[in-house]
């Protein structure tokens, strides 16, 4: 992975996966594309469900597989755990406290999970429980980090965790320091990676609550959606802007 000099750092609901013949259009133009591009999924999805798109929907093996919105690392080509950060991902995570301060919010429904590496429940358009929830876990001293999107998920994260943390982690650790990298995503749990100023494109099927974002320079906003909005945006940066010499 070290060697190839471009990046997809994409979610994979509502974002890359969508539109079974966009997809395929992008993955051909990949096929054809002159550099090699290495692939990192970051979905919120935990790792067997995300295994089991990836065999669905026929996608690429990636380089990298995030899980859990940041909260798990698997490497190619096994996919085996990264353990340094499944190690800082257990510093202060106190899943049992953070299960018993949301009991005290019976609209919350748990999700099923196979593990407490993040704790997560639905609940719909309703911000003030979300709100009251995240009060109460600071009331209480718990280190979280919480994430609400699409009107509906509630995600409850190590500290450290989160897409945007896990793939600073992966360009410092895996990747070239030349890369050229391109981040996508569709909802809330994505607005982190893509604020972090790398080019990035918010794809035109995108949830509300991106509306808000806080902009920078390379921020896109596409107007095809799902892997349609990913090609519009690679396109605008590795080539229309290579030959007006802005990147």
């Amino acid at each position: 992975m070290r060697r190839k000099l471009y990046m997809l750092a994409t979610d994979l609901d509502g974002t890359l996966v969508g539109d079974k013949d966009a997809l395929q259009k992008l993955l051909h133009y990949y096929d054809k594309f002159p550099q090699e591009v290495a692939l990192v999924y970051i979905t919120g999805r935990h790792y067997h469900s995300a295994l089991s798109l990836i065999t669905s929907e026929n996608l690429p093996r990636p380089d990298i597989l995030i899980t859990d919105s940041g909260t798990s690392i698997y490497k190619s080509p096994n996919f085996c755990v990264d353990q340094n950060w499944q190690k800082e991902m257990r510093v202060n995570w106190l899943p049992k406290e953070i299960i018993k301060v949301a009991e005290d919010f019976p609209s919350l429904n748990r999700q099923s999970l196979p593990n407490t590496d993040r704790i997560s429940f639905t609940v719909y358009n309703d911000y003030e429980t979300v709100s009251q929830l995240g009060s109460s876990l600071r009331q209480k001293n718990i280190p979280h980090k919480l994430i609400y999107s699409s009107n509906r998920d509630v995600d409850i994260l190590p500290v450290k965790s989160g897409k945007g943390n896990a793939l600073i982690y992966i360009l410092n650790n895996f990747s070239c320091k030349e890369v050229q990298i391109l981040v996508a995503g569709d909802s809330g749990n994505d607005q982190e990676m893509l604020s972090l100023g790398y080019p990035s494109v918010i794809v035109g099927n995108a949830q509300p609550e991106l509306a808000n974002i806080k902009g920078h320079r390379k921020l896109y906003m596409a107007t095809q959606n799902y892997a349609g909005g990913i090609h519009e945006a690679w396109v605008h940066f590795y080539e229309a802007n290579k030959i007006e010499g802005t990147f």
